[in-house]
């Protein structure tokens, strides 16, 4: 029996980290299922949710919503860190955190105390856009 506090290591939980582990950026529930059912393991879609959602809790993975969507990233940098997130594949780069003195101005500002902070910036990557453009390109001008 795990004492209190102590987290139990499963061969599905270690499954899931090391799957976690080979992913460039955030990644879904059911995204992470799906490797993990491809590499051959067998992990319910519950007990996945479960472990990231614990894994959550202690601060392990950090999560964002994407497009109404729950998604995770294992971070092994412990620092205070921010991201960069594509909105199109998802990709991931940590980024220094905002002049907090900044933040305190702009809080101030609206009769705010900042208590803590979170900032991810979503957008699209060099490689997104670039498949974008020549999606555009490709369809050509309107023919009405």
């Amino acid at each position: 029996m795990a004492e209190h506090g102590v987290a139990r290591h499963t061969r599905q939980k270690d499954a899931l980290l090391q799957q976690l582990r080979a992913c460039e950026g955030f990644v879904s529930a059911q995204e992470l299922h799906r490797r993990l059912t491809d590499s051959g393991a067998s992990v319910g879609l519950a007990t996945v949710y479960r472990q990231l959602n614990s894994l959550a809790e202690s601060g392990a993975v950090d999560t964002v919503r994407l497009d109404g969507q729950q998604m995770f990233r294992i971070c092994d940098d412990d620092s205070h860190h921010h991201h960069l997130i594509c909105s199109g594949c998802g990709k991931t780069i940590e980024i220094e955190p905002p002049d907090m003195e900044w933040m305190r101005q702009i809080a101030r500002s609206h009769g705010f105390k900042i208590n803590s902070h979170t900032l991810e910036i979503f957008g699209l990557c060099s490689d997104c856009q670039n498949k974008r453009a020549t999606s555009q390109q490709s369809q050509g001008p309107d023919r009405a």
